[in-house]
C-alpha cells in the first residue's frame, strides 16, 4: 500500500497502514496546500479544533518536494499544539500512559516537515505496539504499480464519510461522536484497544 506519511493523520489511514500486507511511504510527492502533510483536527472543548504546523513559503514557480519543505519555527506552534492537547485529552483515559513519550516532539525544532512527520509515524507505531516493515518510495509514479493506492487520503479536503465506530470521545456530550480525527483521538480515548479497533475497520479499504 502506498500513502504519505501525515502529521498525525486521520484515523482512516492508520486503518489503511496497519492492515495492509506491505506499506510504502509516499516520500517523493510534490507538496500540496490543505492537506494532513502538515494538519491534524482534534476534538476541543468546542468541537474540531485545528492544529496546523507552519511552513516557510518560498518563491518559485515550480513545484517543490515534500521533502524540501521546511518548517517556520519563529512562531511557538509547538507550545500551543502541546497545550491544545493538554486542553483536549488530559481527562481522556489513557493521556498520561502516552503523553510522556509524545512530549518530545513538540520539544525538537525539526528543520523539515518530512523528517517531522516519519518520526511522528514512528513514535505511534511504538505506543500501538505495531511492528512492520516500512518502505520509502525511490521515485514518483503518477500511476504507481502499487496494487493499493492511498495517497489520496492525506486530502484534508475529501468529502468521503467513512462509518468508523463510535468509542466515547472527552467531549461527546456536547457535540456527539466526531469521526476520523486524528489518530491522537483514538490513542487517547482507546489507549491498547487501538490497533484492535483500526484492525476491525479492515473492510473499509480492502
Amino acid at each position: 500500500m502506498l500513502i504519505h506519511p501525515a502529521y498525525f493523520g486521520p484515523i482512516i489511514q492508520y486503518v489503511g497502514i496497519v492492515n495492509a500486507k506491505n506499506l510504502t511511504f509516499e516520500i517523493e510527492d510534490n507538496y500540496q496546500k490543505q492537506t494532513y502533510r502538515n494538519r491534524c483536527f482534534i476534538y476541543g472543548p468546542n468541537g474540531t479544533q485545528l492544529l496546523t504546523v507552519p511552513i516557510v513559503h518560498i518563491k518559485t514557480n515550480g513545484k517543490q518536494k515534500t521533502k524540501d519543505v521546511r518548517i517556520d519555527n519563529s512562531a511557538p506552534w509547538q507550545k500551543l499544539h502541546s497545550r491544545a492537547l493538554y486542553t483536549s485529552y488530559r481527562s481522556s483515559p489513557f493521556f498520561e500512559f502516552y503523553i510522556d513519550d509524545l512530549l518530545f516532539l513538540f520539544e525538537m525544532k525539526y528543520k523539515f516537515l518530512m523528517d517531522l512527520n516519519l518520526t511522528i509515524n514512528s513514535v505511534l507505531f511504538d505506543c500501538m505496539e505495531y511492528k512492520r516493515a516500512i518502505q520509502e518510495s525511490q521515485t514518483y509514479e503518477l500511476k504507481p504499480t502499487i496494487k493499493y493506492d492511498y495517497r489520496g487520503l492525506i486530502n484534508a479536503k475529501a468529502k468521503e464519510v467513512y462509518p468508523l465506530k463510535k468509542y466515547i470521545q472527552v467531549f461527546d456530550y456536547k457535540q456527539g461522536f466526531i469521526p476520523n480525527l486524528s489518530i491522537l483521538d483514538l490513542l487517547f480515548n482507546e489507549g491498547p484497544n487501538t490497533l484492535l479497533y483500526l484492525e476491525d475497520h479492515k473492510n473499509l479499504l480492502f
